[in-house]
């Protein structure tokens, strides 16, 4: 099947861990096809040029940054392979600028120009104000932090959200419409409306236009040229790597052509963007009316999903508290290359008896500080203990400098042997890169010590938390984020911030050799069993399969019940492989052979989609709509 993989600043651009799951599912999932469709780049990742496609079975990776800090085209969408190309074009269109053509993916109303917000006809404004207010409106009295809103509020911000969506594919994108006067009287009457929340009503004309500019930021997916009969149309599956905003164009295709949506967090968007929004300078109204925005997208985008995969039982709450229906949920682990960590794992080497080892990355959610304090603990018990800190690259000022503090609180905490150390071996504690001599990669690390020490007050995923299981090492762990639900009795679990606590159980196992051995086999036994690519891959095979088994079928010779409603299992999910296809047999929104056809359409007809819902005329190809003969699409 055509898979339509959606990603925000990871995949294929940017390295870490979300980048190596997306490539790892690619290329394991190899009986599939897979368009990427990348969202977030910045700046200095569009200046490192045009990537090729990342693996033979992505045909093609389109991109659209959400930043604009230069004329239209300044920074062109780049595409791996394949035509089109529509971030240059979606940035001017939102901003009403001219658009460059944008290849066969374009919509044939954008005719090479895109209308602003002035060039709209008076329908057309009057159609942006009814939406908008809709959309503003459930910001202002909905999407509270905690419990659901109300019925009325989601009602509202889905319809003013879908309602914009489509005057943005009628019209080639919503222009400069939402930084408008009409757009800023829509948002004063909104947050001055009865029932709108407190900080709403403190809202002033400046907050008023911040939100704006935010807003356009975040309703740009709205305006790409994705949507497409060679595009997210065509798509049997849209599998959303993150939840929030990359999502959005998944919510299109779902709205439009009834492409069944998977979405996959291994971390919660929505309250990532909670922590952000109290680092930002914005003012408290466009703090708590952006919150409302990420709230109810989520929601909405959990109520439509067809399967939503948390990657473990933490990101699982809080899908549930957002209003996820629990029948949709499936917990798949993300995967790790137990291959990297064999040789360790499976050696007779334990480790050196006297030495703790951490890894990760030096910011104060891994409470380095707290972790010295507990190792001065240690050496008071055990004198002969060491510690080395294996840390990733520096990449921010931050880190650098929260690392340099580290470096001085050790020296101050054991000045004689600090004094006198002349190399790594020598002094108590040890500093070490990740990559550097010492520590080539991160089993050499693991196989330095005997005992692993995760100390954060703030976790998600503990991926250095697995690696040490696959390499056979206890741990000795704080209690957040999912530790425990990774460790699974298999290592110590600590409260966090308790630098006794955490001494107390280092202590204890490096006094107990037989103990730790028991732990680490334990430990590496869990690791092979739920935390391995393979079956992270498996999973979500059978997942594609299910989730476009339950999907109604979309094609000219679909099966209908009595009130014409499309019947889910008419044609096996099965039928969905790469290759050659019969008119009627396969995926697409194109004409009739080899494209297949996601909707039913004669001479003249448009397809449907979900519910009986028909696509917008934008989205068919102009040469379909006029054709009398030839059966359209199929």
């Amino acid at each position: 099947m055509r898979i339509g993989l959606l990603t925000e600043g990871g995949y294929p651009y940017a390295t870490g861990e979300s980048r190596l799951w997306c490539d790892r599912l690619v290329r394991g999932l190899h009986q599939h096809e897979f368009d990427v469709y990348a969202l977030g780049r910045d700046a200095r990742g569009e200046d490192t040029g045009r990537p090729a496609a990342p693996s033979a079975h992505v045909r093609r990776v389109r991109t659209a940054p959400l930043w604009d800090d230069g004329p239209a085209g300044s920074a062109p969408g780049a595409e791996g392979s394949g035509s089109g190309g529509g971030a240059g074009a979606a940035r001017a269109a939102h901003a009403g600028r001219p658009a460059r053509a944008a290849g066969s993916g374009a919509r044939a109303a954008g005719a090479g120009r895109t209308p602003g917000p002035w060039t709209y006809g008076r329908r057309d404004r009057r159609r942006f104000a009814e939406h908008f207010e809709r959309l503003a409106t459930a910001l202002c009295r909905g999407g509270a932090a905690t419990g659901g809103a109300g019925d009325g509020v989601h009602e509202d911000f889905a319809e003013g959200l879908y309602g914009l969506a489509e005057l943005a594919g009628a019209r080639g994108g919503l222009g400069g419409a939402l930084r408008s006067e009409s757009a800023l009287r829509a948002l004063e009457a909104a947050c001055r409306a009865p029932g709108a929340r407190r900080s709403a009503h403190a809202a002033t004309v400046p907050d008023h236009l911040a939100l704006a500019d935010r807003l356009e930021r975040l309703l740009l997916p709205l305006s790409l040229d994705w949507y497409g009969p060679d595009g997210l149309a065509a798509a049997d599956l849209c599998h959303a790597a993150s939840g929030g905003t990359v999502a959005l164009p998944g919510l299109l295709a779902k709205r439009f052509f009834g492409t069944p949506l998977l979405v996959t967090e291994y971390g919660v968007r929505l309250r990532a963007h909670y922590l952000e929004g109290g680092s930002t300078a914005l003012g408290a109204p466009v703090r708590t009316l952006l919150a409302a925005y990420h709230r109810l997208l989520a929601t909405e985008v959990y109520r439509q999903a067809a399967l939503v995969t948390p990657g473990n039982a933490h990101v699982r709450r809080w899908q549930e508290r957002c209003g996820a229906d629990r029948a949709k949920l499936r917990t798949v682990y993300l995967g790790m290359e137990a291959e990297r960590f064999a040789a360790v794992g499976e050696g007779s080497d334990l480790g050196d008896p006297r030495t703790l080892v951490w890894v990760g990355r030096a910011e104060p959610a891994k409470d380095l500080v707290g972790l010295l304090h507990a190792f001065a603990r240690v050496r008071g018990e055990e004198p002969g203990t060491r510690l080395r800190i294996v840390a990733a690259p520096v990449r921010d000022g931050q880190g650098a400098a929260y690392l340099a503090h580290c470096r001085a609180l050790a020296a101050q905490m054991f000045p004689d042997e600090a004094a006198t150390a002349h190399a790594v071996g020598d002094s108590p504690v040890s500093f070490e890169e990740l990559g550097g001599p010492e520590a080539p990669g991160p089993a050499d690390a693991y196989a330095a010590g005997c005992v692993v020490v995760l100390s954060s007050v703030v976790e998600g995923f503990p991926v250095t938390l697995v690696e040490a299981m696959l390499c056979g090492r206890a741990t000795v762990s704080t209690d957040t984020g999912a530790v425990v639900e990774v460790i699974g009795g298999t290592g110590l679990v600590v409260p966090p911030r308790n630098p006794r606590a955490l001494a107390g159980a280092c202590v204890a196992l490096l006094r107990d050799p037989a103990r730790r051995a028991r732990l680490g086999a334990a430990a590496r036994a869990r690791a092979l069993e739920l935390f391995t690519v393979e079956r992270n891959v498996a999973a979500f095979r059978a997942l594609y399969l299910e989730a476009l088994s339950l999907a109604p079928v979309r094609r000219a010779d679909e099966a209908l019940d009595r009130y014409g409603v499309p019947l889910p299992f008419a044609h096996p999910a099965e039928a969905y492989v790469p290759g050659h296809r019969t008119s009627g047999s396969g995926p697409g929104f194109g004409s009739g052979s080899g494209s297949g056809g996601r909707g039913a359409t004669g001479a003249g007809a448009q397809p449907r989609a979900g519910g009986g819902r028909r696509v917008p005329a934008w989205a068919v190809p102009a040469e379909a709509t006029g054709a009398a003969s030839g059966g359209g699409h199929g």
